[in-house]
């Protein structure tokens, strides 16, 4: 396994060993002492399964409260998988970095508390899964524009974005700035 630090700090690109011959492929996507070895946490409160079709964006959510922590891969398709710095103090607060994901690659995305997470399907199909820290609960679920022109995602312009209601009505980042809890740690 290697492990690519992202330029937000705490965000972390994961790439698991694939053992592959011609009968597929072998890939542990989650091994407690070595992910734990990085940062991760040891402990996921839910696994979540998603499937979308070319073009869907789903984000940019994150959770208020004690926050929650995403370690994300794409088992089928192609993904850019987006985050954006919440926390205050932060070098790169309000600042987005994106990552391609795929069954391909087989990388992973490590999303901190205190980050907005999101992505956009490129493939024709996309299975997307995720480990949470915490349960689903929608009175903490928030998310901010995913077309914030002061963050500025540079979202794919050669397909049509589809987009749910609630993310299409989100708030801008400058909107919610103040009553954000996240503090960035040293």
């Amino acid at each position: 396994m290697q492990v690519r630090e992202l330029r937000i700090p705490g965000a972390l690109v994961i790439e698991p060993a694939v053992h592959g011959d011609a009968r597929g492929f072998f890939c542990e996507t989650y091994r407690e002492p070595q992910w734990s070895e990085h940062g991760i946490p040891s402990h996921w409160a839910q696994d979540n399964h998603s499937r979308s079709g070319k073009g869907v964006l789903r984000g940019m959510h994150f959770a208020i409260g004690e926050g929650q922590a995403k370690l994300v891969r794409c088992a089928r398709g192609r993904i850019l998988d987006v985050v954006v710095d919440l926390r205050a103090d932060s070098p790169t607060y309000g600042e987005w970095e994106g990552v391609e994901l795929s069954d391909e690659n087989m990388h992973q995305l490590y999303v901190p508390i205190g980050l907005a997470h999101g992505f956009v399907v490129l493939s024709d199909v996309a299975d997307v899964t995720y480990k949470c820290t915490t349960v689903y609960d929608p009175e903490v679920e928030r998310g901010i524009a995913y077309d914030d022109p002061e963050v500025a995602i540079e979202w794919p312009t050669d397909i049509e974005l589809l987009v749910s209601e609630r993310d299409a009505n989100a708030r801008l980042l400058s909107d919610l700035s103040d009553t954000l809890p996240f503090r960035y740690k040293r």
